[in-house]
């Protein structure tokens, strides 16, 4: 009996570690980290180990040394404690022998020429051409993220290119780029490749762009600050419950990234995915909207994103059109001379318009520009200033 019952337990121990294991496996299917990829977060980093997958031992920039091993991040407001061999939350930052080693500096997944509209960024240097660069990797997790597959998953899980900040800038120049855009995951994650390549960009006539979440913290912004020449930041919403149900963060560091860009003189546009049953309440836009317009100023374009289902929101419904022209209309009433809609190519609300005499000054179709009537940053038809960095001759 008592071997029937031994054989029993090991039978039904094996079981649960199956069903264990499927059900890791199931899960991964829809939150966007494979099985191998929770072992490996579970497991102890080695430099050898970081070598091996051709990951990168870059000394990190912003953190400090404790006396216990460990070590404190101090780039975005989680400022992870990361034991010996471990990671920081955002899967690309890892305490090696005491050091905090940037893992993807110089390794990106993402490597694509696009219109800056795409970002989008609509007052700076319209249709130029931009090379698009992204690592692995988040320090958020946006339930309706686009690109959860690579921001939701380690680096050694994918593969990546080698480029350095050289050889970005070189590759950026043969592929005719007026401008390289960090996006496609969150830029903040891996900064110290954002910083080394501005710094660099700067003497090249290069710009730099970059689209992120803004959620960093000050210090680290404003010295980043110094060498990007424009920012689209995403301000998801408008209040704290928001932000911790569908973004896993704070709203108020981003609040304050968005007013430090301004500060520094930064280019800065303002993206807002309106996600239905989400953030689309009236209310919660106007308060948005006027927060924009008190802090930011009127000039400041505002982009309304469609959301399309996607990650863990597949069954939510995209968001109807009606919903975005009324966001507009909100915006316009709180004082916002250029707000957009995109995501929905062929809408009204994708053009620019000139605030004083009101003619169509950028059309677009998507984010390609069919006609540009902005001459030297003024309105072609009234010599109006429009807001932004423009090119001396839009026929260029």
């Amino acid at each position: 009996m008592n071997k029937f019952l031994q054989k029993f337990s090991i039978v039904a121990i094996g079981l649960v570690l199956l069903l264990l294991a499927i059900g890791l496996v199931l899960n991964s299917k829809v939150y966007g980290e494979n099985f191998l990829s929770k072992l490996r977060r579970m497991a102890i980093l080695t430099a050898e180990k970081i070598q091996g997958y051709d990951l990168s031992l870059k000394e990190a920039m912003w953190y400090k040394k404790l006396a216990t091993g460990e070590v404190q991040c101090k780039l975005c407001p989680f400022e992870c404690v990361i034991p010996e061999g471990k990671r920081g939350k955002c899967g690309v930052r890892a305490n090696i022998d005491g050091t905090l080693r940037a893992l993807t500096y110089g390794k990106p997944l993402v490597v694509k020429v696009e219109p800056v509209e795409q970002q989008p960024i609509f007052h700076y240097l319209p249709q130029a051409r931009t090379l698009v660069v992204g690592t692995a990797g988040c320090n958020l997790e946006c339930k309706f993220c686009q690109n959860w597959t690579i921001a939701q998953t380690l680096p050694e899980n994918e593969e990546h290119y080698n480029l350095s900040p050289e050889e970005l800038i070189e590759t950026a120049k043969e592929r005719k780029c007026q401008i390289i855009t960090f996006a496609a995951t969150e830029p903040i994650v891996f900064y110290e490749y954002i910083y080394e390549t501005a710094k660099l960009a700067d003497k090249q006539d290069i710009k730099i762009a970059v689209k992120t979440a803004g959620y960093v913290n000050p210090e680290p912004l404003r010295e980043l600050c110094k060498y990007v020449d424009v920012v689209n930041i995403d301000i998801k919403g408008f209040s704290e419950e928001y932000y911790r149900e569908y973004i896993g963060g704070r709203l108020q560091p981003v609040l304050e990234a968005a007013k430090i860009i301004k500060e520094e003189g930064v280019w800065e546009e303002v993206a807002y995915l309106v996600v239905p049953a989400g953030n689309d309440n009236p209310e919660e836009i106007r308060t948005t909207t006027d927060w924009i317009m008190e802090n930011l100023g009127a000039d400041t374009p505002m982009h309304f994103t469609r959301f399309l289902p996607n990650y863990k929101l597949a069954n939510r419904p995209p968001t109807p059109f009606s919903t975005l022209e009324k966001a507009v209309n909100i915006a316009k009433e709180s004082g916002l001379k250029y707000p957009y809609v995109v995501i929905v190519p062929g809408n009204p609300y994708e053009d620019t318009y000139c605030p004083v005499c009101q003619k169509k000054i950028i059309d677009r179709d998507g984010f390609d520009v069919i006609e540009n009537h902005i001459i030297d940053g003024k309105c072609e038809y009234c010599g109006a200033e429009i807001e932004g960095v423009f090119r001396k001759d839009s026929s260029q």
